[in-house]
């Protein structure tokens, strides 16, 4: 049997010229989150993956200490690394964004989302990373969470997290980017498993989030 708790990473620097980093916000829901767990006693990994981004890694400092964690001694595996979609965006639009899509937030998920589904139909010239790569690096990650078996807990990002839930749903890849633009920061998503496979038994909740007063901690980039 294993289970897999699956954290996207805390609130990151949108906007600002490093992205990879989280914002003061950010580490404040990776810590609450980490108390959140370790008070509901959900979670007691014997394992812990993550990807290689700094976001990930300060979410997972974040969380540590309440859980007993070294995030030191953690699997980092590159298949819970998110794709590149600013890059994508560039590659779309032949270099810079449009002005407009880079001051308007709603107008930038809305392109993103459009540039995601012509990725994924190769449809995307010269595109840092192929869909079927990115799939194929999340699919080597989730079975290896698998193989390890027992608790497993992973901080990933949205995209890599959604590609696993689609994979496990036996959902069309289109349904991606639907999910991940739900997806909240340090949200958790939960498969559960055994000899027929993964089941999806949670998805995208903030155990962290316990008052209307909480709400300033509710944020999805």
């Amino acid at each position: 049997m294993v289970e897999i708790t699956l954290v996207r990473h805390g609130q990151a620097s949108f906007g600002a010229a490093d992205y990879d980093r989280l914002s003061p916000l950010g580490h404040e829901q990776a810590s609450l989150l980490g108390e959140s767990l370790a008070l509901r006693g959900g979670v007691r990994p014997s394992g812990v993956f993550l990807g290689n981004m700094r976001r990930h890694r300060e979410t997972l400092e974040g969380l540590a200490p309440a859980l007993g964690l070294d995030p030191d001694a953690a699997v980092v595996h590159e298949g819970l690394n998110e794709f590149d979609g600013g890059a994508l965006l560039a590659c779309r639009f032949g270099g810079a964004l449009p002005e407009d899509v880079r001051r308007d937030r709603r107008l930038y998920f809305r392109t993103l989302r459009e540039t995601v589904l012509a990725w994924q139909r190769d449809e995307v010239d010269a595109p840092p990373e192929r869909w079927r790569d990115f799939s194929a690096r999340v699919s080597d990650a989730l079975a290896a969470m698998r193989a390890a078996g027992g608790d497993v807990i992973a901080v990933s990002s949205g995209g890599a997290i959604s590609r696993m839930l689609v994979e496990v749903l036996g959902a069309p890849p289109a349904q991606m980017i639907l999910l991940q633009l739900q997806m909240k920061n340090c949200a958790v998503s939960r498969l559960v498993g055994g000899g027929q496979g993964l089941f999806l038994h949670a998805f995208n909740e903030v155990p962290h989030l316990r008052t209307e007063e909480d709400d300033r901690l509710l944020t999805y980039a």
